[in-house]
């Protein structure tokens, strides 16, 4: 009985998502994470009926999609997923609610060789004994490498996707394909002034290396613009305790590096930052956070916060701890 509701449930708001296009209405675009969202948001303006999935805050790692997020699925026009590990349920999901008529955007397929391999760095807490022996050994790659997913780390990454989603729009709805054209156009130009202000930043700071105490979601962002890192644990690692040895080599690249500042994730408790601070020797190193965009709640979305305000308070922070 519940089966049956549900599939005249998902019947029912599918033939609501038709109705705005046959009379012309705006079509529905449902991404899963806050950049995709964005990204549309400034390309599409209101000449869509923009739906985002994970919008309480959750992280993107333990965030599930409800029924009602099914349906939402089943009824858009345009989909637009990461298509990484934290998205295994899209594939049950798209076969179940089928609609021949939506286009599905997977950010990774769309990047195809700009996708990297998530990496087991010198010092970090690896998840399984045989990633750490591969480190020791050399060995950088192994069959159960993972792609790491944080793909919108990268604003070169950010600026691809974009002109890929404004070319998805227009097929969506020819009419207002012009008006997407134009305003992806004034987009990319913000984008490319921020890779810019991260080139320059860097190109200028007297270090080249920095320390988190926390997962590590930045390798885009340190690929991109020449960056060493030194961190606690991989970008989508599950792990949430340091083990001795690894609080004992970070506190030594403190020392030894003298970093003025131990960067942390968003929704950090600082826990790990201010065990690694206590033990050094220098004890007066500064906190930073850098945001991953993994997590945006509604209160966030309600005060209009967009890619580009967190992208430039990441770039602040990384200016500081690159002094």
């Amino acid at each position: 009985m519940k089966k049956y509701f549900f599939r005249l449930l998902c019947a029912g708001f599918w033939l609501s998502g038709l109705l705005p296009a046959f009379a012309g209405g705006k079509i529905k675009v449902v991404a899963t994470v806050f950049p995709e969202y964005d990204w549309i948001r400034n390309i599409a303006g209101d000449r869509v009926e923009l739906v985002l999935l994970a919008d309480k805050g959750t992280d993107m790692h333990s965030w599930q999609p409800s029924s009602m997020d099914m349906v939402k699925v089943s009824t858009a026009d345009v989909f637009v997923y990461i298509g990484g590990e934290s998205d295994k349920w899209v594939k049950g999901a798209l076969a179940t609610v089928k609609n021949k008529n939506r286009i599905n955007v997977s950010l990774m397929e769309v990047l195809k060789d700009c996708v990297l391999e998530e990496e087991i760095v010198e010092g970090m807490e690896a998840e399984h004994e045989h990633e750490e022996a591969d480190y020791e050994h050399g060995e950088g790659e192994h069959e159960d490498a993972e792609f790491d997913e944080h793909v919108w780390l990268s604003v070169k990454n950010a600026r691809i996707i974009c002109n890929y989603l404004t070319d998805v729009l227009c097929k969506a709805d020819m009419k207002n394909a012009q008006d997407f054209r134009d305003r992806n156009r004034v987009y990319q130009q913000k984008l490319e002034g921020l890779d810019n202000a991260f080139s320059d930043a860097v190109k200028k700071s007297s270090r080249k290396e920095i320390l988190v105490a926390d997962r590590f979601p930045f390798r885009y962002l340190v690929e991109d613009y020449g960056l060493g890192y030194y961190a606690a644990f991989p970008g989508c690692s599950a792990e949430t305790e340091a083990s001795f040895k690894t609080v004992g080599f970070l506190v030594s690249k403190l020392n030894e590096k003298k970093f003025g500042y131990v960067l942390v994730l968003e929704n950090s408790d600082c826990r790990l930052a201010r065990t690694l601070i206590r033990n050094s020797k220098q004890k007066s190193q500064k906190i930073l956070e850098l945001n991953s965009l993994q997590s945006v709640s509604k209160k966030q979305l309600e005060s209009g916060i967009s890619y580009i305000d967190i992208m430039e308070k990441n770039l602040a922070a990384l200016k500081t701890a690159l002094e």
